[in-house]
């Protein structure tokens, strides 16, 4: 069985993740991008088109 300590939130776990982009270039943060992104292929999303 897992410890508490063991387990990361999905939030934990994508804060991690380092920011290839150009700070003065971002206008969205990173999290909310992956975030959306996740979302998104969960609910079936094959293309960044409408």
């Amino acid at each position: 069985m897992e410890n508490d300590k063991d387990r990361a939130s999905i939030k934990e776990r994508l804060h991690t993740i380092e920011d290839p982009r150009i700070e003065r270039k971002r206008l969205h943060k990173l999290i909310d991008i992956l975030a959306i992104a996740i979302c998104a292929a969960v609910c079936g999303a094959d293309t960044w088109e409408m």
